[in-house]
């Protein structure tokens, strides 16, 4: 049973939003380069691939990878999960010990329908957020409001950045994940969490994959709820007494087993707010989940942005792994993803 309907509309950075405006009207008006410099060479057991894909997810890629190199799935590897409906560049690793010789072979067979744009060999295979940034180019169409409300919110977002929340897309349509969440055996999750960090990436999913997607989407809601509050009372962009050491930024709770790392009034504030949820709060008294923490600011580097005769609006900017495009463009606009 849920503790109520799951608000999924939190207050953003400038007190309202400037426009509308549709995202994704087709997979070139939203291109991600990831950045990942890594050495030329032909020394290593792992292939390393700088691949572009256009309308297809990660971890669909990386299957039909194995399949073309007549490997396990478990041999490749990728940084992060990048959008599907978008063009973007990203590097996947494949475990090939011993097989330089038939390396530009396999990438003739990718290339049919994926272009291969970079190559190189590592001794280790790549890992979850190995990768520097993200570089996002990004065109919103149809934008409409003030045009001199949106470049004056353009202009803060450069200099500021935005509340840095997990997308909705993580909770599910209406919440849906979150409703999963709160009816699991938190027994059953802890002990699923602690025989395997991923469970589920490479078994074809099951019971157990889906029961990590519902508990990291209760744990970013709770982040998500703990961030609105400090947006709300305006405390988001500077630190709190209790700022865990070595922070040297705002931060919010990723909930763990014993809650928070924060102390005095910041645990306070975190601990009330997530007190709200008891059913998802539930969730972490058998995980063994180290709690962790995740800045409340969202800050995008080099934004550039251009206005077309069209009345569409070309930005770019770049954002360290798990900041969201979304995030920072749901800042400022009301979005239709088309």
């Amino acid at each position: 049973m849920t503790d109520s309907i799951w608000p999924l509309d939190w207050p953003v950075g400038g007190g309202q939003r400037a426009g509308r405006a549709y995202l994704k009207a087709e997979p070139e008006d939203f291109r991600v380069d990831e950045i990942l410099p890594l050495p030329p060479g032909v020394a290593g057991e792992h292939l390393c691939l700088y691949i572009e894909k256009r309308g297809d997810n990660t971890e669909y890629l990386a299957r039909q990878l194995a399949a073309l190199a007549g490997c396990r799935p478990m041999d490749v590897s990728f940084c992060g999960l990048k959008d599907r409906h978008a063009v973007t560049r990203q590097w996947f690793s494949l475990y090939r010990p011993g097989m330089e010789a038939d390396d530009d072979a396999l990438i003739r067979q990718i290339s049919v329908q994926w272009p291969v744009r970079e190559k190189t060999r590592l001794a280790r295979k790549l890992r979850r957020g190995d990768h520097q940034a993200n570089h996002f180019r990004i065109r919103l169409r149809d934008v409409q409001g003030e045009r001199e409300a949106i470049e004056s919110g353009l202009e803060r977002l450069a200099v500021h950045g935005c509340p840095n929340y997990f997308g909705t897309q993580r909770f599910g349509h209406q919440g849906g994940n979150l409703d999963q969440a709160a009816r699991m055996d938190p027994s059953r999750m802890g002990a699923g969490h602690r025989r395997k960090r991923r469970p589920g990436r490479h078994n074809g999913g099951g019971q157990n994959a889906k029961n990590v997607l519902y508990f990291s989407a209760a744990r970013s809601f709770l982040f998500n709820e703990v961030l609105a509050r400090r947006v709300a009372d305006g405390s988001w962009q500077r630190m709190m007494d209790g700022e865990p050491e070595g922070s040297g930024v705002p931060t919010g709770p990723m909930w763990g087993d014993g809650g928070t790392l924060a102390s005095g009034a910041q645990e306070q504030l975190e601990r009330e707010v997530v007190g709200h949820w008891p059913s998802l709060l539930r969730l972490f008294a058998d995980t063994r989940m180290k709690p962790e923490r995740r800045p409340l600011i969202c800050q995008p580097e080099g934004m550039t942005w251009q206005w077309s005769d069209s009345g569409h609006l070309n930005l770019a900017f770049t954002l360290p792994p798990g900041q969201y495009a979304t995030t920072v463009l749901g800042d400022l606009f009301e979005l239709e993803n088309a």
